[in-house]
């Protein structure tokens, strides 16, 4: 069985594919994420290491999205059918209550 993680592992990283495993909560996600951004925005990392940190990000975007449509679940099954959903603009996205774009 080990032999079978191993090349597994082998396989995902000779396709380039981030065996790292994700954080354990939505902060921890976020700093790592602020991170990789400002190594990327530093314009100090070859291209290789860019194209790692960007699948690496977008993992990670992927995480924060999941945490928080789970935290909006528990929020919608606490408060029942109390939530409105937010109004949207033309462009697509959230108005502030004065009908303003945020």
């Amino acid at each position: 069985m080990a032999k079978t993680a191993s090349k597994d592992t082998a396989a995902a990283s000779a396709e380039g594919v981030d065996t790292t495993p994700l954080p354990e909560s939505y902060e921890a996600a976020q700093a790592e994420l602020e991170g990789l951004v400002a190594r990327m925005e530093g314009g100090s990392l070859s291209l290789e290491e860019s194209l790692t940190a960007y699948r690496r990000g977008a993992a990670l975007v992927a995480f924060c999205q999941q945490q928080l449509e789970k935290v909006e679940q528990q929020v919608r099954v606490l408060d029942g059918e109390t939530l409105k959903p937010l109004p949207v603009n033309s462009a697509g996205t959230a108005a502030t209550e004065s009908g303003d774009d945020l």
